[in-house]
Parts: C-alpha cells; sequence; structure tokens
C-alpha cells in the first residue's frame, strides 16, 4: 500500500495530538478563576505561529508547515490562525477584509457560542 496520500493526515493528526496535549497540560496548570488558560494558549500559539510563518514559512516544506500550522497551532488555538490571517491581510493593505475577519471572528462566533447555549438550554 502506498502511503503517500496518507502522509499529510499523519502529519495533521501527529501534529494535533502534540498541540491538544500541550493545551491540556497548560489548562491542567494555570488558575482557572479567569480563563487564564485560554489566554496563555492564545498569546503563546499567535507569537510563535506568526514568528514561525513569517521566519521560516517560505522557506518550509509543505509537510513541516501542515505539522505545525495545521496539526500543532490548530489544535493548541485556532486564534493563531485567525491572527495569521488578520496580519496578513493588514500587511497587504488590505484594511477592510482585516476588519471584517476580526468583526466576524469575535462577534459572529461569539454570537454563535450564545446562540449554541440558548439551543442547549431549549
Amino acid at each position: 500500500m502506498n502511503a503517500g496520500p496518507l502522509i499529510p493526515y499523519i502529519l495533521v493528526a501527529a501534529g494535533g495530538a502534540v498541540g491538544a496535549l500541550s493545551r491540556f497540560l497548560v489548562y491542567r496548570t494555570v488558575d482557572t478563576s479567569f480563563p487564564w488558560a485560554t489566554f496563555i494558549v492564545n498569546i503563546i500559539g499567535c507569537t510563535l505561529a506568526s514568528f514561525l510563518m513569517f521566519r521560516f514559512g517560505v522557506n518550509m516544506g509543505d509537510s513541516l508547515r501542515t505539522f505545525l500550522f495545521v496539526g500543532i497551532f490548530g489544535a493548541f488555538t485556532t486564534m493563531s490562525t485567525f491572527s495569521i490571517d488578520t496580519v496578513n491581510l493588514l500587511v497587504g493593505g488590505n484594511f477592510t477584509h482585516a476588519f471584517i475577519n476580526m468583526i466576524l471572528n469575535c462577534v459572529v462566533c461569539i454570537g454563535g457560542a450564545l446562540l449554541g447555549r440558548y439551543l442547549a438550554m431549549l
């Protein structure tokens, strides 16, 4: 059997395991009186993902990029993807799309979470 077509899926799964376990460890070690763990994984994920993407991304192979950004950072925090997408829009001078992206992800997604809670209470 040729495992070639499965490689990206294996990389995402392996990276996802690393990212999810890392997130779980942060949640297990941080005070829960305020959602500090979420803030910590978001700021760490955004900073590291942005640094790696903008410093090494062009020279990074598809497999490593898939493992890191879709797998590890995708499981650790989706805020990193949202942040990099927004930075790319801003750097590209597309301020309108950057603003729309921020509104949609911050306001509309919180609205979706509120709707989900409401529907769960029915």
